[in-house]
Order: structure tokens, then sequence, then C-alpha cells
């Protein structure tokens, strides 16, 4: 249940909630309790590590062979941790690790993880060096971390389950009122619905327009925007939302301020959500707000630059890597098939231009007319025996390697798509040629997630919006390290 249907009267009956202002207590102890906990696994991280790399069978190893009495004893080594703790709390606190976590994706927690303790190594490092200290055995430090992050990760993920589960039973809710009946609002109750287990409870809607007793998927309209003063007295809400209609936005500094003055955490969600990215990147103009439509911070020189040496690098590793596979591949296409062992194909890339990708070839022979006409479909009759294997497991896509050395395509991005279907897509898809602002990609956020080959474009431009929206090397990394779990062998290429 999402709503009370003791509220919903003209003269209305306020239930006593004052036991939601509770919420806030209890994220103030989970805070606590993440803090305590994670003090206790790096603790319990150092002196796992310190046992395997000096009292287990690690230490009979050829290369990390020493004698007892070579190497400083535990009680020297735990000073160190009189640093660790407070240095490491800290960053994790500067990586949002102690924010709230309802609405946050579970992965996000390991990426988050695993980045503030490589910065916290890197702080130690440079404090060993600083104190000229050469005896802290650094094979000890790669093990503490590695545990550190494993344990870290797994306490917070399980943690977080436990709180979902509580949430789904009704319990921990955070307690919400709309403010005001628009696309936006149907747009927040819709997710809100889909994701139970971010324990929101929404008690209805306040708006001038709608009939009360109107509602949307049970959430209801239990009042008019002069009521919102006599909620907050009555009622201990634990976030506003408002959710204006673009029609009534007149109304909304008198709502703010009615929010302000009761204290309550409010949130704005605007009617032309569609219309700007998830990350809005806002201006100052001498106290004047001015917020950007989109947000691409791949525009940026030194963001751009930093993408393209991992391009470089990372290409160059692959052909290395991949050059005796990609010449039995060649061999074998040549063996079994009339044609060309490489196939290219004009291809859209980054602002409109046009460029030939190279892949694998893994159709028969075909005329430019009739491999214009459409995509390959599943069962398709035109691909060869060899060309199905090297298509669901992606072998076909590795000549684009050399796509990405030339400059034409990025490790990751949004996948390029021919220019018929660009020409297409653009005046049916809103938002369809943003995607083009950013190179295209070997692998992307969209094709992890399943939307490749013959799949929705609609959920594919989605995902791609997203990734452009909210670039950071740190999330190329994780979507290249997803593709190899997730990525490469797909049901869905054909």
């Amino acid at each position: 249940m999402y709503y009370s249907n003791e509220l919903m009267s003209d003269n209305i009956r306020f239930t006593d909630l004052g036991g939601y202002s509770v919420i806030k207590d209890n994220q103030k102890m989970l805070n606590r309790l993440h803090i305590l906990m994670d003090a206790l696994i790096i603790v319990i991280s150092f002196l796992i590590a310190y046992y395997l790399r000096f009292y287990s069978f690690l230490t009979n190893l050829s290369f990390l062979n020493v004698e007892v009495g070579t190497f400083y004893p535990l009680s020297v080594y735990a000073q160190s941790l009189y640093l660790l703790i407070p240095l490491y709390l800290i960053i994790y606190n500067q990586a949002k690790l102690y924010t709230p976590k309802r609405v946050k994706r579970k992965w996000n927690e390991f990426f988050h993880v695993t980045y503030a303790n490589i910065l916290g190594l890197a702080f130690y490092f440079f404090f060993l060096y600083m104190l000229d200290e050469g005896n802290i055995s650094r094979f000890f430090l790669a093990m503490f971390t590695s545990i550190n992050i494993i344990l870290c990760t797994f306490a917070r993920m399980s943690l977080a389950r436990i709180l979902r589960t509580i949430r789904k039973k009704g319990h921990n809710l955070k307690h919400i009122l709309l403010v005001g009946y628009s696309r936006a609002s149907e747009a927040y109750i819709d997710r809100i619905f889909s994701n139970p287990q971010w324990g929101y409870y929404v008690h209805g809607i306040l708006d001038d327009n709608m009939e009360i007793g109107t509602s949307y998927k049970k959430v209801p309209v239990i009042g008019k925007l002069n009521q919102l003063e006599e909620y907050l007295t009555k009622i201990s809400l634990d976030e506003i939302a408002i959710t204006l209609s673009i029609n009534e936005y007149e109304n909304l500094e008198n709502v703010v301020k009615t929010c302000e003055k009761s204290g309550v955490h409010t949130k704005f969600i605007p009617d032309y959500y569609k219309f700007i990215s998830s990350k809005p990147y806002t201006e100052d103009l001498y106290g004047l707000p001015v917020i950007n439509i989109r947000n691409v911070p791949l525009s940026n020189t030194l963001n751009w630059l930093s993408k393209r040496i991992v391009d470089i690098i990372c290409s160059l590793i692959g052909l290395t890597i991949c050059a005796i596979p990609m010449l039995i591949i060649a061999l074998i296409i040549k063996l079994s098939s009339k044609g060309p062992i490489i196939f290219s194909q004009v291809r859209v890339g980054r602002h409109n231009k046009t460029f030939k990708m190279y892949k694998f070839r893994s159709m028969r022979l075909q005329t430019e007319e009739d491999e214009a006409k459409a995509w390959t479909i599943n069962n398709d009759p035109r691909v060869t025996r060899v060309g199905k294997f090297i298509r669901r497991t992606s072998i076909d896509e590795l000549p684009q390697l050399i796509n990405i050395l030339k400059g034409d395509m990025s490790l990751v991005g949004p996948r390029p798509e021919r220019p018929q279907f660009v020409e297409q897509f653009k005046e049916e898809i809103p938002r369809y040629m943003i995607k083009h602002q950013v190179p295209p990609g070997l692998t992307g956020w969209a094709q992890i997630n399943g939307f490749r080959g013959d799949t929705s474009i609609t959920k594919r431009i989605e995902h791609d919006l997203y990734y452009i929206e909210n670039w950071t090397l740190g999330f190329d990394i994780k979507i290249m390290f997803l593709t190899i779990f997730k990525g490469f062998i797909n049901k869905n290429a054909y």
C-alpha cells in the first residue's frame, strides 16, 4: 500500500504519524553502523592479510619466502591502523559511501568501494615514502586492499539486501507527499511502484485542478495546494516532492516557501524532465543559475583526451593479444565460404561523420542494395555457419580495434548505425541524434544491458543517453569489465 485512505475526505482526518520521523533517526543509526562496520572490516582485513602473507602456505612460495624474525611483528604492522582507519573512513565519506542507498544501483557500491580503497592505498604508499619506510611488505598491502574490497562490498550488499527485504514488508519506510498532479508525478509514482525495495510510502497528491479522490495507480489526490501548510503542521513527513504541472509554476514560489518554513526535505521534479539530462550542468551567472539542457562530459578536452589515450593503449594491447586468434578466424572464413575476409560497412560516427566500420564477414556475398534493406534477424538465411558462431560470440567485432586505433571509434560508446537507419530513427525517436555527440563504441552501456541486435531502439537510446550524460573514465572501465562477463555472448546477437 502506498497511500493512506484516512487522508481522503474534505474534512481531513489526520492519523497519528509522529512515529514516521523515526526514519531520520534510522538513517543516522544506519550511517553510524556503516562507519563501525567499515572500521571493523579494515581491522579484520588487515589481520587476515598479515596472516596470509607471513604465516600461511603463501610464505613457502619462492618469490614470497621469508623467515620469522626477518619481518616486522604484528604489533609494529598494527600501528598503521591508527592512520589507515581514519584515512579510509574519510575517503569513504568523500566517495559518498555514507549517503542513503535506497535508489542506488547495487553494483555502484562495489565500484565506489574499489575506488576508495585504491585511493587509500595510494595515500598510504605516499606516507610510507615520506617516512622512507621500505620494510612494509608491498604484497601484504595488495592483499589487504583486495580482502578489504571484497569484505566491505559483501557486508554492504548483505546489509542492503536485508534493508530491501524489510522495506518490502512495509517497515523502515520513507513517507512522502506529492505537490502537483502532472506527467512528472505520474513518472515518479511509476518508478516508486516499480521499486518497492526503495521503501517509499506515498500519502497522496495535493492539486488544485484535479478532483479530490482522483487517483493514479491507487495514489489519490487528497487536497488542494493551500492545504500544504496544514499537512506539514499535523503530519510528520520525511520528504515533499514538488511535481507541479508546468501550467502551475506560478504557485512554485509559495510552495517552496511553505516547505522551507516547515524544514522538511524538499525535492523538485520538473514537468519538463524529459528535456533535461539526468545530471544537469548548472552555470552561475553572477547569482543567476543557468541550467544547460544537455551535459556531455566528453565535450571537455581533458576528458576526451584521457578517453582517447585509453583507447589507443587498449586497442594496441587488444590487437597484440588477439593477433593469432584473428588469423585463425580469418583462415576459417576464407576456407568456409567465398568472399572477402573483412567486411566493411559505412556507419555514422561522432559529429554525424561517416566512416567505414570493419568486421569479419559473417554473411554470404550480397549486393549493396540487398545488404542495405534491413538488419540481421534471428535465423537470418544470409548468415553463414561460421558467421552464426562469430556473431553470437562477438568475435566478428574484433577488426573494429583498428577503427578504434584510427580514431573512428572508441572502446566504449553508443553503437554506430548505418546512414539510412539514422535518417529513419532521428524522425521517429526523440533525442536520437544526441548519441553522435560522442565517439561510437565497440561495446556500450546499452549492449551490456541486453539491447543489441533486433531489440528496442528506444530502450537502447535511453541507455546511450544515460552513458553520455554520466560518462567518467571509471564508468568506461566498469562497462569494459562487465562486457567480459555479459557483453560478448548475447542471445540477441544474430
